[in-house]
């Protein structure tokens, strides 16, 4: 019998240590369980949530706005520096131009006393210049100031919506020479800007009409969704600021990227969509449908990894 003894259940206390290997194995097999059923509800409801872009759906297209959209900071500003570089005003003028890029980075913000000052100070230094100039200036600049401040993510989203067969537009407050530029660079369709006046291929110095900022956005995609028989409840709109919201409030499908305080909030209260690529932090969920991209998630991850590496 005793050697059989073996088969027979030990009958002494359990020490202190099987105790906590026992609680361990018993928590890890719960995490495990959980995890599994966490990553099959996730897998149920990304097959039940609707493919979005709609591949070749020709009636959808998106509209991104730039400035702390797609690219940090403000295109007018970094425009700026690059005339200043090409000896276009004084050194003041320069500083100017830096604390309001300063300003703007830290707010991530648009404030309407700034971006009227950085307006008129385009459109003084650019009158009298052939707008061939500017253009060819502008590519320039891109690669100079623009190319590595562009967001990852946002990038990926736009790309989501060309992959799908749609077409893709900045609507900015940034000279549409610049616009254009940009979205050339990133291979989108096109870009609405603001206007300068030209004559016979020379600014003037003046507007045509307003800025392209806040309601003129709208009707600009409105327009332009008229003209390309576009139906504006199947279309997408991208921005930061609370000033798009009338934009935002045109199409069936507005996502908040990097927004401000304001935009936050109303994108919260109307269960919009929400990206932010300015930290590390996971991005809030807002009724984000699955196809906004495993691109976007990755280049939001790019995007906080370069930032970190600045920030050393």
């Amino acid at each position: 019998m005793a050697a059989l003894g073996w088969l027979t259940p030990r009958r002494r206390s359990a020490t202190a240590r099987s105790v906590l290997a026992g609680e361990a194995s018993a928590e890890a097999a719960r995490k495990s369980s959980l995890e599994a059923q966490e990553a099959q509800e996730a897998a149920q409801a990304a097959e039940q949530e609707p493919e979005f872009p709609v591949i070749g759906d020709d009636l959808a297209a998106a509209f991104f706005d730039l400035d702390n959209t797609v690219m940090q900071g403000a295109a007018l500003f970094h425009f700026g520096r690059g005339l200043y570089k090409r000896k276009f005003f004084e050194t003041r003028d320069l500083a100017r131009f830096a604390w309001q890029q300063a300003w703007f980075r830290l707010a991530g913000v648009e404030d309407p006393e700034h971006m009227q000052d950085a307006r008129d100070s385009a459109l003084s230094i650019v009158k009298g210049h052939r707008v061939a100039e500017l253009e060819t200036i502008g590519e320039e600049i891109y690669d100079e100031y623009m190319a590595d401040r562009i967001w990852p993510g946002t990038r990926a989203l736009a790309q989501a919506h060309l992959d799908a067969g749609q077409k893709v537009w900045l609507v900015t407050a940034a000279p549409v020479e610049i616009a254009q530029v940009i979205a050339r660079r990133l291979g989108l369709t096109g870009a609405l800007g603001t206007v300068a006046e030209s004559v016979d291929g020379v600014y003037t110095g003046k507007l045509v009409g307003e800025p392209l900022h806040g309601p003129a956005k709208a009707e600009a995609v409105r327009a332009l969704a008229t003209a390309e028989g576009l139906d504006l409840s199947r279309c997408a709109a991208y921005s930061d600021s609370h000033n798009d919201i009338p934009m935002l409030s045109l199409v069936g499908h507005p996502y908040a990227i990097n927004p401000d305080t304001k935009l936050r909030r109303h994108a919260r209260e109307k269960d919009w969509r929400l990206r932010d690529y300015r930290t590390g932090r996971k991005a809030a969920k807002v009724g984000i449908p699955a196809a906004a991209g495993v691109g976007a998630v990755a280049g939001g991850t790019a995007a906080a990894i370069a930032l970190s590496r600045r920030r050393r």
